[in-house]
This record gives C-alpha cells, sequence and structure tokens, in this order.
C-alpha cells in the first residue's frame, strides 16, 4: 500500500472554503518558492513542485474541488472522479505538466520569471518591439501659458534605410531556419519539465538570409540623430508628460516602434510664481497711494491690468485679478492672478518733504505716539 498522499489544502497553506483569488495568490507563491529553475538540483523541490501544482489543479476546477471535498484523494483513483492512478488529475488521463498551471497563473506575457523561462511574447517571425525614449524638454513661462511649438533632436535607435529595417541584404533571399524550424523557438528538456527558449541561430526570426545588411549586420537598425517637431499644449507645468506614438526606438528585425515621452521643465520666472494655474506676483508702491488711494497698471501673461488701490490700503494686501492666470490644460478657463502690494516707506526727504510730514504727524496726533492705540490695549497684559 502507498504512502498517504498529503491535503492538498495543506499543501497550497489554504483553509477549505478559501476563494478562488485567494487560492490562486496562495499557489504563486508557492510556485515561486518551489520553481526548479529557483532551486537547480534539488529534487525535493521539484517534487514540492509538481505537488502543489497537482493540488492546484484540482480545487481550482469548482467539480474537482467539490468532490475531493466529499471523497478525498479517492475521488481521482481508478473508477472515480479524475484521471488514471500515477497521473495528474485531469480530462483524458495521462501526464499533467504542471507548467501548464504555471502559464494559467502568471500569464504568457506577465513578465518576470515565465518569459526568462518560455521566452515571452514575440511578435510575427521574431519581431522585437522597440524601447520607449524619454526626452526632458525646458520651456518658458510665457510659453506654457500659450503653447509653443519646438523641434528637439536626439539620438535613438533608428530603422536602417539600408535594408528597410529586415535585417537583410537588398536582394538576398529569406530561407526557413535549419535549427527552428521557422518557429524562432527551440525547446529543452530538464526533467519533468520543457523550457522554450529563443533559436540562437535566427535570433528568434525563424528565417535567414543569405546575405545579412552589410550597414546593420543583420539588426535592422543603426544608431542615428532624429530630429522632430513638438507641439506643447497651453497649460503644462513641470512634471508634464507628452506621448510621441512611435518615435521612440526602432523594433529589432522590422518590429514595432517604441514611443518617446516629453517630459516638460517650466523654468522659474523673475516676476510671477506659479501655484497649480493660479498666479503669483508682489508690487511695490507708494505710501501716499496706499494712504490715498488710487490705481497702478499690474503686469499680467496677456500684457498690463488695471489694479484699483482703496484709500487706506495695508502693507502686504492681496488683491485677486480673475482669469488672468494660467490657462487649464484640459480646457474649462483659466486660473487668476494675486497681487500682493507691498508699500514702500521713503529713505530720503527733502527738507520740505519733511516739514510736510512733520505737519502731517502733528495734525493726525501722532507725534508723540507712532504706534496705534489699540496695540498698547492690547499689549498691556504683558508689562
Amino acid at each position: 500500500m502507498g504512502a498517504t498522499k498529503e491535503d492538498y489544502y495543506e499543501l497550497l497553506g489554504v483553509p477549505r472554503g478559501v476563494s478562488d483569488e485567494e487560492l490562486k495568490k496562495a499557489y504563486r507563491k508557492k510556485a515561486v518558492q518551489h520553481h526548479p529553475d529557483k532551486n537547480p538540483g534539488n529534487k525535493e523541490a521539484e517534487e514540492k513542485f509538481k505537488k502543489i501544482s497537482e493540488a492546484y489543479e484540482v480545487l481550482k476546477d469548482p467539480d474537482k474541488r467539490s468532490a475531493y471535498d466529499r471523497f478525498g484523494h479517492a475521488a481521482f483513483q481508478q473508477g472515480g472522479a479524475g484521471g488514471p492512478r500515477g497521473g495528474f488529475p485531469g480530462g483524458g488521463g495521462g501526464f499533467h505538466d504542471p507548467f501548464d498551471i504555471f502559464r494559467e497563473v502568471f500569464g504568457s506575457g506577465g513578465g518576470g520569471m515565465f518569459n526568462d523561462i518560455f521566452g515571452g511574447e514575440r511578435g510575427n517571425e521574431g519581431e522585437r518591439h522597440g524601447s520607449d525614449l524619454r526626452y526632458d524638454l525646458e520651456i518658458m513661462l510665457e510659453e506654457a501659458a500659450s503653447g509653443v511649438e519646438r523641434e528637439i533632436s536626439f539620438r535613438k535607435l533608428g530603422e536602417c534605410e539600408h535594408c528597410g529595417g529586415s535585417g537583410a541584404e537588398p536582394g538576398s533571399k529569406r530561407t526557413t531556419c535549419p535549427t527552428c524550424h521557422g518557429a524562432g523557438q527551440v525547446t529543452t528538456s530538464r526533467g519533468f519539465s520543457h523550457v522554450r527558449q529563443v533559436c540562437p541561430t535566427c535570433r528568434g526570426t525563424g528565417h535567414r538570409f543569405e546575405r545579412v545588411c552589410t550597414k546593420c549586420h543583420g539588426e535592422g537598425r543603426l544608431n542615428q540623430t532624429t530630429k522632430i517637431n513638438v507641439r506643447i499644449p497651453p497649460g503644462v507645468d513641470t512634471g508634464s508628460k507628452l506621448r510621441s506614438a512611435g518615435n521612440g526606438e526602432a523594433g529589432a528585425m522590422g518590429g514595432p516602434a517604441g514611443d518617446l515621452y516629453i517630459v516638460v521643465h517650466v523654468k522659474e520666472h523673475e516676476v510671477f510664481e506659479r501655484h497649480g494655474d493660479d498666479l503669483f506676483c508682489e508690487i511695490p508702491i507708494k505710501f501716499t497711494l496706499a494712504t490715498l488711494g488710487g490705481t497702478i497698471q499690474a503686469p499680467t501673461l496677456q500684457g498690463k491690468a488695471t489694479l484699483k488701490i482703496p484709500t487706506g490700503t495695508q502693507s502686504g494686501t492681496t488683491f485677486r485679478l480673475r482669469g488672468r492666470g494660467m490657462p487649464q490644460l484640459r480646457g474649462g478657463g483659466h486660473g487668476d492672478q494675486l497681487v500682493r502690494v507691498l508699500v514702500e516707506v521713503p529713505t530720503s526727504l527733502t527738507n520740505e518733504q519733511r516739514k510736510l510730514l512733520e505737519e502731517f504727524a502733528r495734525v493726525s496726533g501722532d507725534t508723540d505716539q507712532p504706534v496705534g492705540k489699540s496695540f498698547f490695549e492690547k499689549a498691556r497684559k504683558f508689562f
């Protein structure tokens, strides 16, 4: 009589009644931990991987899981609900490759360890997608407000003009790769597992040429300087990203090109500070204007704007010019401009100016008490 088989739920470290999502997460964790490629030469890890794959194959199927919950392992023995004795449970019997489950859980295009093992997804005839590129572009605040078109220049791997990106010398005949027979991949066995790798002869294309391109040596692309025009929309800010489709690196062997991402940096302005869609600036005014009131011309990105200064304006007072800020990137209007006035005190006076100010102070009754009475009333508790 054979040894007692381990409980499927215990193998995966989950309780009975576990949800499908939690079951999948548990299997994923165990599969990565005991995968043969992470434990080369470890027969115990290989056997463990086989067992947890068998457990997941049963528990992920509602019908098989129900049968297992009722009858245990007996449900899948000879004459039971599953396959024949000695094989993995599955419709039709025979040996079940645990990597089929691994593909199901991790996905054929999921990257990471799965792509390292199985070679990942490729385009037609081994084409490889080109890399995305980044370009950092600095612009002025005025350009960010109005939008601007710029020509940018950068180095990248572009399509070889001599061979049109095919990697073959023009006129060269194409034949099927004798190693992979056109598949672009070769399969090697590692114990009970099968590992697919890129064909070393054709580098995944599935074919060979009589003569490779004399310019790019079969790569289908060359390092070159590229110039393109980029339209920067109004309202961009530092960190804004613009995507230029197909202007990244050319794909190898005629594969699709990557994209270019332009990252915008807006230079600091000597007058305005930006706060989201609003602009802020400070303007000095004469103390006589602050006292008597009047108007000033305030600078804005759209030109000058008239700003009314009320009588008795205090230094640090902030005024709002509606709609004079930055345009909103996705439309819908503009932000505001905030103007803070700073009252200037004269540092030198003529004799006539001094006499007039002294007379003003005398008439105002503040010659001997320059600080307001209300301040002393508030500060009295400190003395």
